[in-house]
């Protein structure tokens, strides 16, 4: 990830500039340690019988990258280090069993760690020169090839932790440190961005980037005393599992941005349907009495013919129940729990911005809950009395649209006067629950799952009352419908803000 990444190489760049920790009066000399660094080496090439190494080309202050603290010491990695490269294996030379030798390629160094997995390449039984290419424990390896259309590989280093050996194949360069308490100070400096920078800048820019030898040997290190190198592994050792554990989150933070407008509202939705979202509190009142007021009052606003006697709706059977709801709460038919009144046709014509005020089947969608800057002119006043109202609370349901999302769209409408209302839109009348939790249970994926069913139509849909009726909805208690409104019109646009990120 960028951020975490950013993270990373800014403290090892703080760190190799002597800003992450204390310089003391105290530390060693480094003058007197590349002395001794140069004695080892003497000692080391003629013990492993190898060649003299060539003179590296000279630099001078102009070559100098950034500053460092006046105890520190610029030098090059090839006065550090001894060098080898790869062998040119054979695909005939390898097999892909557990036997022999493990073959150490560019891939196997790709996270800054050696990592041998099953299938790697080996050598069961290497001759002189391939075992001349052994690589034995805290070796760095550093890959000298990249293909240019993606140069990440070129520079990467990593220590060898294995105990067992292995072999290096060509285009991977083994470098062993003349003093092996630098070892993991002068691993962070070889990945950091400095260097990277620079190794970037000098691949040879063909088909398949590779870095010279040279170039790998004459790269500036800026060196500090080696108690110093032994705080700042520590520190950055202290600080980057803070910084992995940043990455996860940034990673998962990631795949939220792209799936969480839409997948978390949806889920915030489904949390609130099941109880999930707030408490159940003992002192709230009885959905059962609820209910019991809802169905009363509509026996008797049929007894005046207020409202039409609407179709018997199915007993709900426990086969029919989408998903677990505490046990306060009851599973209801739409139907069941308000009243749906289709709207008369208001055409375009009939339409200003001043008269009286109207709601056609354009205006829904917009937000969950809304007023309407429509009206019917005053010139069609039989019109607007003929029309079926919508009242305070109300809520407005579309019955047809483009795709089945678009189906029974649910807003709640909170203007005060009453307004007429379109064709192709149904009120549904309920003034006993909280209107805006009903909106969210309509308006959820389960809801618009279940209208989609029940829909009819290819490219318009259309639904009717009479199905809309026979949809379920998870009842709480009056208590908890308010505080689910409340915790979902805090939570709720935190999506929409993710969306335009």
């Amino acid at each position: 990830m960028v951020l975490a990444e950013d993270l990373r190489q800014a403290v090892i760049q703080q760190a190799i500039q002597g800003k992450l920790t204390r310089q003391l009066q105290t530390d060693s000399s480094v003058d007197v340690m590349l002395k001794e660094i140069e004695q080892e080496k003497v000692k080391f090439m003629y013990k492993n019988k190898r060649r003299a190494e060539p003179k590296l080309a000279s630099y001078d202050e102009n070559d100098i990258p950034f500053k460092i603290p006046t105890n520190w010491r610029w030098c090059q990695l090839g006065d550090i280090i001894s060098y080898q490269n790869g062998y040119a294996f054979k695909s005939s030379d390898m097999s892909k069993g557990e036997n022999g030798y493990p073959v150490i390629k560019s891939q196997n160094l790709m996270t800054l760690k050696v990592v041998i997995k099953d299938g790697n390449d080996r050598i069961e039984c290497p001759d002189e020169k391939m075992l001349s290419c052994q690589i034995r424990k805290n070796d760095l390896l550093m890959c000298l090839s990249s293909q240019s259309n993606n140069p990440e590989p070129l520079g990467k280093t990593a220590i060898y932790e294995l105990d067992d050996p292995a072999l290096l194949n060509q285009r991977v360069l083994k470098m062993t440190l003349m003093k092996l308490d630098m070892l993991y100070y002068i691993f962070y400096v070889i990945n950091s961005a400095y260097f990277h920078y620079d190794v970037s800048h000098k691949g040879d820019g063909s088909a398949q980037s590779n870095l010279k030898l040279e170039h790998v040997r004459e790269m500036l290190i800026p060196l500090p005393p080696i108690e110093e190198q032994q705080r700042i592994v520590d520190k950055i050792n202290e600080i980057m599992p803070k910084i992995d554990e940043y990455e996860k989150i940034e990673k998962e933070l990631e795949a939220l941005k792209k799936e969480f407008p839409t997948n978390m509202k949806d889920a915030l939705l489904q949390a609130a349907m099941q109880g999930k979202l707030t408490k159940q509190l003992e002192s709230d009142s009885s959905v059962d009495e609820l209910l019991g007021i809802i169905r009363k009052e509509k026996e008797e606003l049929i007894a005046q013919k207020k409202i039409k006697k609407g179709k018997p709706l199915a007993d709900i059977e426990e086969e029919d129940v989408p998903f677990d709801i505490p046990e306060n709460w009851r599973w209801i038919r739409l139907g069941d729990i308000g009243t749906l009144t289709r709207g008369n046709g208001i055409k375009r014509n009939e339409i200003t911005e001043t008269g009286f005020p109207c709601v056609r089947y354009g205006e829904l969608y917009t937000t969950y809950k809304t007023r309407f800057d429509v009206a019917i002119s005053h010139t069609y006043q039989e019109i607007f009395n003929k029309s079926h109202k919508v009242h305070t609370n109300d809520i407005l349901m579309a019955l047809t649209g483009e795709n089945n999302i678009d189906i029974a769209l649910a807003l709640a409408y909170m203007g005060e006067e009453e307004i007429a209302m379109g064709g192709d839109l149904t009120r549904w009348s309920n003034h006993h629950m909280n209107p805006l939790y009903l909106v969210y249970v309509m308006n959820s994926a389960y809801a618009i799952r279940r209208k989609s069913e029940m829909a009819k139509g290819d490219i318009i849909v259309h639904i009717s009352n009479d199905k809309l009726a026979k949809i379920l909805l998870p009842i709480p208690p009056l208590e908890e419908q308010n505080r689910i409104v409340e915790k979902l019109e805090a939570m709720l646009p935190l999506c929409d803000e993710l969306k335009e990120m």
